[in-house]
This record gives C-alpha cells, sequence and structure tokens, in this order.
C-alpha cells in the first residue's frame, strides 16, 4: 500500500464517519482500530525509503604505482607517502607490489584492486601515471571515497606497452567515475616529459578534478610528496 492510497483511506473514511448516506467509497471501509495501529507503522516504513545513508570516513589510501616501478617501496615517493600516512591517528595507508608491473594490464590490475587491495567507498586511491588510468577505470564500476591522480592522461600516447594495458582502448565513462568518487584531485605539471599538458589538462575537464598545476615536478618522481599528504590531510578533515 502506497502512502498516497493510505491518505485516501483516511479521507473516505472520515466522510463515512460523518454519516453522509450519498457518499459511497470505492473500495471497503478500512476499520478505524486498523487504522491506528497499522497507519503508524506504515509511516514510519514511508519515512524510512527517504531517509538519506550518512556518508562513509575514509579509512585507508592505497597507492597504485606507476608502470615499470619493480620494487615499489624504494621508487618514486611511494614509501615516502606510506610511512607518513601511517603515522595519521585512525588511517591506514596500503602500499604493495603490483602483478604485471612492466605492463600494468587492466585486466589483472584492477581485480587486484579489488580484491587484494580492497579499494572500496572508504578508500582513498592514490594512482600515479598508468597506476592514475587503472584508478580512473576502476572508478568507473566502484564506488571509492577518492582518487587522488598523479600525471594522468588519456589515451595511449602511440605506446605499444600502453596500448596492450587495455586502459585506452574503449571511451571513458567520466560521468560514471564522477558518480562513483567523492572527490577526485589531479595533479598535473606542464613540464612532463612523457605527457604533453593537453592529455592532463583533458582530465582535469572531463572529471571536474580539483586541479593542482605545477610547472616544474616533471613526471612527479621525487622523493617526497609534501602536495599530497596536504590534499589527504584536507579530505580527511572535511569527513570529520
Amino acid at each position: 500500500m502506497t502512502a498516497t492510497t493510505t491518505l485516501r483511506i483516511i479521507f473516505y473514511q472520515e466522510n463515512y464517519d460523518s454519516q453522509d448516506a450519498s457518499f459511497l467509497p470505492p473500495f471497503p471501509i478500512i476499520p478505524s482500530s486498523w487504522l491506528e495501529t497499522v497507519f503508524p507503522l506504515l509511516l514510519l516504513q514511508c519515512c524510512g525509503m527517504f531517509q538519506v545513508r550518512p556518508q562513509l570516513r575514509p579509512t585507508r589510501a592505497v597507492i597504485v604505482p606507476g608502470n615499470g616501478s619493480g620494487d615499489i617501496e624504494k621508487s618514486n615517493w611511494y614509501r615516502w607517502v606510506w610511512e607518513t600516512l601511517e603515522e595519521v591517528p585512525g588511517f591506514q595507508c596500503i602500499l604493495r607490489n603490483m602483478p604485471d608491473p612492466i605492463t600494468a594490464r587492466e585486466r589483472i590490475w584492477l581485480p587486484f584492486m579489488e580484491s587484494e587491495l580492497h579499494c572500496d567507498e572508504q578508500t582513498i586511491v592514490i594512482g600515479h601515471s598508468s597506476g592514475a588510468a587503472a584508478a580512473m577505470r576502476y572508478a568507473e564500476t566502484h564506488k571509492v571515497y577518492a582518487i587522488i591522480l598523479v600525471s594522468a592522461y588519456v589515451s595511449d600516447l602511440g605506446d605499444e606497452t600502453e596500448r596492450e594495458s587495455g586502459y585506452f582502448n574503449r571511451p571513458w565513462q567520466w560521468e560514471k567515475i564522477k558518480a562513483n568518487c567523492h572527490h577526485i584531485v589531479q595533479f598535473a605539471s606542464t613540464d612532463d616529459p612523457f605527457l604533453p599538458w593537453s592529455e592532463q589538462q583533458a582530465v582535469a575537464n572531463e572529471l571536474s578534478a580539483e586541479l593542482y598545476k605545477f610547472t616544474d615536478r616533471g613526471h612527479f618522481q621525487s622523493s617526497e610528496f609534501n602536495e599530497l599528504i596536504s590534499v589527504i590531510q584536507e579530505i580527511l578533515n572535511r569527513a570529520a
């Protein structure tokens, strides 16, 4: 029984109780005792349908590296960010070597992100380079708390390894990515030796990303990344 039907029953009940002999309800009259006991339950159920589900808070970050990283703990800023985030109370950072590290095939990485790295609605996914492509494809079909894209791009750049990875063989589902993320942040640099600025700008435009644009960071391969930590702390503060 819908809320509308319930209201109609009450209307007809009131008219019937007024002893208006000319009034004939279109269906049997429901006893007042039934309305007194059942209607409150229907009302509670109806209200429950419109309850806003509380937003989950982020409890972990997962670092998805670029291809060719080798031992992830010895590459770029990954270990430094992991150690720094591990010091945040009540927060966890996951850093693991990825399977198929050279080609970073989508058909291998995305299932690994789901089953082994457990990227879920309480996870901030940090993707660097091809890891950013993996983060975007993952967010097309999975809800995550946020994606932070570092050196992201939209095409295979004419590179055979990138083409073989599988991320760029179909159009991006930008609207689905946006719908599945509370926050989308992007770090990009105009002097990236591997990525034209147009590729990075396309990501920012399509995802309406919170863009941090630099002119001197190259492909973001330094040993520390303070700006990334600041962004994550800001996300955590917003969720508090």
